[in-house]
């Protein structure tokens, strides 16, 4: 009789969990963004919030979390109750980069957050101001080779996806520069249009503005594939930079409790709005790539690049206390 009450508890159970997704949702959600308004994620989070509404009615709310490196927005999901109304829509870093990055982090991606989908992938270029005399990439290697250390390279800021690309760089072709790191991605920009440095690794979309004008002449990206900014500039890995694939990319994930049935849910409708003809075209203006996945496809990818960071974060001596 014990046996027989607890399959019928089982059956019961997943009935409820079974209608409850299928109800889903009954009420606003809402996506956390860890950064600030006109982010990468919160950009993603606004357009996929925006779709969501219209498919299904329900208001979903962008809530801006912004503070510590993003471990804000994502602690607050992580401990979120879970049943899919308190999603987070993360970046590269904050799942892939943070837990080797920092000695102390108050999540743990595998054990506090379930995959949905990825969302978007922005590539990084390497640029050079127009006046140096940095023409490709070569260029920069033999010069950063014959004065080790003396050639000054841009970031958004220490312990950044960009700066890891720097010391990836130097790890893979024994070329020395002197990182300067910036407090974001607006500031390198205008440092390297201005002179003030030779060398950035910035954000594709940024660098966008000024290419026409000859004021940046991009020499490399940071993805396999070609970017959207310079089409006829080959990525890095296939200039001698090495096994070179970053991304800035960001990513839907829910508290890791969240039912599967929700996660499914979320899931199916998400990479739907993804492949939405308008969807692309916006992502597309900022020199963004839609990525949707599966939630399977998501986890790989994590564990794969936190493979990945760990390993030259820990070659370049690069950590924050």
């Amino acid at each position: 009789m014990k046996r027989v009450a607890a399959v019928a508890f089982v059956i019961v159970a997943l009935t409820t969990v079974a209608g409850f997704a299928q109800d889903y949702p009954t009420r606003p959600i809402r996506i956390l963004s860890p950064y600030a308004p006109g982010g990468i994620s919160d950009i993603a989070a606004r357009l996929v919030g925006g779709k969501l509404t219209e498919a299904w009615g329900q208001q979903v709310i962008v809530e801006n979390r912004t503070g510590g490196n993003g471990f804000i927005a994502v602690t607050d999901a992580a401990r979120a109750a879970p049943d899919g109304y308190t999603l987070v829509m993360v970046t590269a870093g904050d799942v892939t980069i943070n837990p080797s990055l920092f000695k102390t982090v108050p999540y743990d991606v595998e054990r506090d957050l379930a995959s949905i989908t990825a969302v978007s992938d922005a590539p990084m270029v390497l640029a050079a101001n127009g006046d140096t005399p940095y023409k490709s990439f070569d260029d920069v290697i033999a010069a950063a080779k014959a004065q080790p250390g003396i050639l000054n390279m841009g970031t958004p800021g220490y312990g950044s996806i960009n700066h890891l690309v720097l010391e990836s760089i130097s790890l893979n072709t024994g070329a020395k520069f002197t990182h300067v790191p910036y407090k974001g991605g607006a500031p390198a920009v205008q440092a390297l249009v201005a002179g003030d440095i030779p060398l950035a690794i910035i954000a594709s979309s940024t660098a966008a503005p000024h290419v026409s004008s000859g004021k940046i002449r991009i020499l490399g990206i940071t993805t396999g594939e070609l970017s959207c900014v310079n089409p006829q500039c080959p990525p890095l890995a296939q200039q001698g930079a090495g096994d070179i694939n970053m991304s800035n990319w960001t990513a839907l994930v829910a508290p890791k409790a969240t039912p599967r049935a929700i996660i499914d849910k979320l899931s199916a409708k998400v990479v739907e709005i993804l492949s939405l003809p308008d969807v692309k075209t916006r992502f597309a203006a900022g020199d963004v790539s839609t990525i949707p996945s599966s939630p399977e496809q998501l986890d790989d990818r994590i564990k794969r690049e936190l493979a990945a960071y760990r390993l030259v974060i820990e070659k370049a001596h690069v950590h924050v206390d």
